[in-house]
């Protein structure tokens, strides 16, 4: 073009950008920007080890113990006592009671009482089902939320919001942010360890403890409480000390020499961590879950000479031996679905609480009387309650109750929490938090101040987004419940 520049229109400059000397240059440019980044995340390998962090401020608590309890335990038959129940057995739900309720796709049935006496305990008085009578001991110690409530009916995505504060799987769970923001105060043992059910997963599986985007390192590692810790955690052959020492050494100047070619890669580090720390395991983890070191007295206290409670009480003794020695977060769950008792709920009741009852209280005891309540919390409750009315069609023998999000019960222990505290309630009939309501976003900012972390502080830098366990949605620390 005689006497002014040629010009390229935009699409075909983007078209075109990738070859000759364009590409050449971009292709610097990102190098050079790439290279940068890799070196300031390698800089920066707090992310990826499990050394102790500083915590925001003093905490009240230094570690987790979550008994977790699939399915929706029955908050008007454990502890939410709604004496109109009574009163108004087998009539029908008034409308006023139902607007609003999830699960109503389903037709209620009558209204259904609860299905054991409730009892005054401890100096409180709080009001405690008889189906708990263990737990009903530790009444001064505990505090019961009443409010609670979630946004979502069905198991999966109420599981998922109670561990990671979303809906969908793939997020962070609650123990990954604990790890991810105070690494651990053992370097021997796993920062989070998961005791599940010799008996199978729970329902959605490893995605209970994933570490979705953050440092692999943050994931939650399952120990098995029966045999071995973990699998192949020692060698099939022996070697002496001497050789071993030596073999590690040679390992790790190779993971040094492989880390410095590749900067700044999460996954690497994990796994480099991972291996460095299943050697220190191989003594560690075993003797951290070596129950038989403890007392006649003391293991009777958690039922292990019962075969009702042996497992679950194992693995409450566990979790005792693993927050004394230090491990940041421990969560204790059950066979695949237990409290979802759509059908025979006096029945089904009778045998998941016979199985945790016992246990869970005797951790409390067993925490208390060795000093480490004070700076343990214990959180016990699952991803949503049931409805106060009985399920159709079913026969009187077969009664069960529907899933609840609008209103359920957890309870809360040691770690700074105001033992003998009733908090929240629902209306006169169970089936709404109405007073003090506490969502799922509220319950994790509490925890996590417990621990010493602001919840709005707590945050990791993710495609140009401030990520947080609590995202964008309101929370507050519910205040009332601390010391």
């Amino acid at each position: 073009m005689s006497g002014s520049q040629e010009t390229i229109p935009r699409r075909d400059f983007f078209s075109r950008v990738g070859e000759g000397l364009y590409g050449a240059a971009l292709a610097s440019l990102l190098e050079a920007d790439l290279s940068r980044s890799n070196a300031a995340l390698a800089a920066d390998r707090t992310v990826n080890d499990l050394k102790p962090r500083p915590p925001h401020f003093e905490p009240r608590a230094k570690a987790v113990i979550q008994l977790f309890m699939t399915g929706g335990p029955s908050q008007v038959d454990l502890f939410d006592y709604k004496p109109l129940l009574q009163k108004y057995a087998g009539k029908a739900p008034p409308r006023s009671a139902l607007d609003d309720i999830q699960r109503l796709d389903r037709i209620p049935g009558g209204i259904l009482p609860p299905l054991f006496r409730f009892s005054r305990c401890g100096k409180s008085g709080m009001e405690i089902s008889d189906a708990l009578p263990h737990t009903s001991e530790c009444a001064d110690d505990i505090a019961v939320v009443r409010s609670m409530f979630t946004t979502h009916s069905n198991h999966e995505p109420a599981i998922f919001l109670m561990h990671t504060g979303r809906l969908l799987p793939g997020r962070p769970t609650l123990g990954a942010w604990v790890v991810y923001g105070l690494g651990s105060e053992n370097q021997d043992l796993p920062a989070y360890v998961v005791l599940d059910d010799p008996g199978g997963l729970p329902r959605s599986g490893i995605e209970n403890w994933q570490s979705g985007w953050l440092p692999p390192v943050c994931q939650g590692t399952r120990m098995r409480s029966e045999g071995a810790p973990l699998l192949n955690l020692r060698p099939a052959e022996e070697f002496p000390s001497p050789v071993l020492e030596l073999a590690r050494s040679l390992l790790g100047r190779f993971d040094a020499a492989h880390r410095e070619k590749h900067p700044g890669l999460p996954e690497l580090e994990a796994r480099i961590a991972s291996y460095e720390l299943a050697a220190r395991m191989q003594f560690s983890a075993t003797d951290a879950l070596d129950v038989s070191k403890e007392s006649q007295a003391t293991r009777a206290m958690y039922g292990l000479d019962d075969t009702v409670t042996a497992s679950y009480g194992r693995r409450c003794l566990m979790a005792r031996r693993l927050v004394e020695r230090g491990v940041r977060i421990v969560q204790i769950y059950m066979n695949y679905n237990p409290w979802d008792h759509h059908d025979r709920i006096e029945q089904g009741l009778r045998e998941t609480c016979a199985m945790t009852d016992r246990p869970a209280a005797a951790l409390l005891k067993d925490l208390k009387q060795r000093g480490l309540l004070a700076s343990t919390l214990v959180i016990w409750g699952g991803e949503f309650g049931r409805l106060p009315h009985s399920e159709i069609p079913k026969v009187e023998k077969h009664v069960g109750r529907d899933h609840n999000a609008n209103g359920f019960t957890v309870w809360m222990a040691g770690g700074g929490i105001k033992g003998g505290t009733v908090y929240g309630s629902t209306d006169d009939l169970g089936y709404k938090a109405v007073e003090n309501r506490v969502s799922v976003h509220d319950f994790h900012a509490t925890i996590l101040h417990q621990l010493g972390m602001n919840f709005r502080d707590l945050v990791y830098e993710r495609l140009g987004r401030r990520e947080r366990l609590t995202d964008e949605f309101p929370a507050r620390v519910v205040k009332e419940l601390l010391l």
